[in-house]
């Protein structure tokens, strides 16, 4: 049985607790900064070995204090983790953390602020609510828009179908979802959107209750962007149809290619067919800190934006918003609870607008990131993971072992290794095999994905820090594998 005066010193409001709290985040500092300054970005550990390597009690029945559980965690968990801090760690949008945002997620999980309500919270609720001001003045949402922080563009793209599908339906069907659950047209709802949208599209709609077929695609461009005439001919059909298109989805980065829809053709047609425009921005969103904001044009028309600090705003995750122009559309999900947030209450219990009731102090990231180094310093970090991409573009298309598969649009390089004279198929086997054997190797990671029916490979460029050196390593190391693939054995 523990000794209860030791209770003190796993607290903070103690004198001991304070000075445990130093030494814990001092030696877990250290443990962090040891696991960042590796020669690889992965050691290349199998599942099964790291599950070998773990104590088998992890509640055992005396504890091992927590100067050695963190020693533990260091030489268990930290150095068999993937390094998002290592140039050669390319794969998905999986960034870095800055060091502003690190500082502000060690005050975030020590003061456990909860967002749900303004007695759990105060001074938070307040900054949450000046964060949020500030987006919609970035992306010029009007003077009745609103928002709310999230865990990630995921949570953001399903609570803005969901805000739209019971918008629609109360205007359309006179039928309150909220209360009477679906109406008897939810089988012909749909929602619109690009071929190359995320995923999250058809999986809020299973959440939904409208099922994946709910959600209907159209084609892209040349350039990987839905084609607005297509567009066209898509909701011109689901009307002749019968069926009721209350949401369309435009797509400010697509995850392969960063492609940046016509956004402002896309909101001419949500407003011709009375459907929400909601436009998912967590990727492309940081482009409105830069220079090259313009290529968000039409985003300020939308109902609904999604925002993921998480990516191109660098900070730890989760951190995630979504915006909304009119406030008073998070009201077709919003609940009052007498214990909580009381509908005659004056204090801004922000609750009502999300769909988590505990959340964290999520804002206090970008906020305390912006505070310190404003709005250049972040656009600077944008900026120069924009360049990297195009400049690896111009070394991938230079090799002659390596085909460049779309010329960048944000920082993702989507190319082909093409070593001989191999058919596709071997070159799919080559391609998938290769990349497998990058991640066990450990020199690097980078990702794949499938482009017109071909397996293709993704570099993914979130770091700042990497050079065309650093690529040029990967690319080395990728040869270096592929060299140990039998493709004959695969495609046999």
């Amino acid at each position: 049985m523990s000794d209860d005066g030791d209770v003190d010193s796993h607290f903070l409001g103690t004198e001991r607790g304070a000075e445990a709290y130093r030494d814990a985040l001092g030696r877990a500092t250290e443990a962090a900064i040891d696991a960042t300054d590796t020669d690889d970005p992965f050691s290349g550990i199998k599942p099964e070995a790291i599950r070998e390597a773990l104590p088998d009690d992890v509640l055992p029945e005396s504890g091992i204090g927590l100067d050695a559980a963190i020693d533990e965690v260091a030489e268990d968990v930290l150095a068999d983790s993937v390094n998002v801090s290592h140039p050669r760690t390319a794969a998905h949008l999986h960034c870095p953390p800055m060091v502003p945002g690190l500082a502000a997620e060690a005050l975030v999980s020590a003061t456990n602020q909860s967002l749900d309500s303004y007695d759990q919270s105060g001074a938070a609720t307040v900054v949450e609510e000046r964060l949020v001001e500030t987006l919609g003045g970035l992306f010029d949402l009007g003077d009745e828009t609103d928002g709310v922080v999230t865990s990630g563009g995921t949570q953001s793209n399903f609570q803005a179908l969901l805000l739209a599908r019971d918008r629609y339906c109360l205007e359309h069907f006179d039928h309150d979802v909220q209360r009477d659950g679906l109406p008897p047209e939810a089988g012909d709802l749909r929602v619109v959107c690009s071929a190359d949208a995320h995923f999250t599209a058809e999986q809020s709609a299973h959440h939904l209750g409208l099922g994946h077929d709910a959600v209907v695609t159209v084609e892209t461009d040349d350039e990987h962007r839905m084609d607005a005439e297509k567009l066209d001919a898509t909701l011109e059909r689901l009307e002749e149809a019968g069926e009721h298109v209350f949401a369309v989805v435009g797509t400010a980065g697509t995850t392969d290619f960063g492609a940046i829809d016509p956004l402002d053709a896309l909101a001419d047609r949500a407003a011709a067919h009375d459907a929400w425009f909601h436009v998912d921005a967590a990727f492309g969103g940081a482009l409105a800190l830069t220079d090259d904001a313009d290529r968000l044009a039409g985003v300020e028309r939308a109902d609904s934006v999604s925002v993921d600090f998480h990516k191109l705003f660098f900070q730890p995750i989760s951190c995630g918003a979504l915006l909304v122009a009119d406030r008073a559309d998070f009201g077709y999900a919003a609940r009052n609870d007498d214990y909580l947030n009381p509908a005659d209450s004056a204090l801004p219990n922000l609750v009502w607008k999300s769909t988590q009731t505990t959340r964290r102090f999520d804002a206090l990231k970008p906020y305390l990131t912006f505070r310190a180094l404003g709005r250049e310093g972040v656009a600077d970090v944008v900026e120069t993971v924009l360049t990297t991409a195009n400049r690896v573009a111009t070394l991938l298309d230079s090799a002659p072992d390596f085909a460049l598969l779309a010329e960048p649009s944000l920082n993702t390089v989507v190319f082909r290794y093409e070593p001989a004279e191999l058919d596709d198929a071997e070159l799919d086997a080559l391609n998938t095999a290769a990349r497998e054997a990058l991640v066990r190797d450990g020199r690097a990671v980078i990702a794949r994905t499938e482009v017109d029916g071909v397996e293709a490979l993704k570099l993914t460029l979130m770091n700042p820090l990497t050079t065309l050196d650093d690529v040029a390593e990967t690319l080395d190391a990728l040869r270096d594998v592929a060299e140990d693939v039998d493709v004959g054995t695969l495609t046999a």
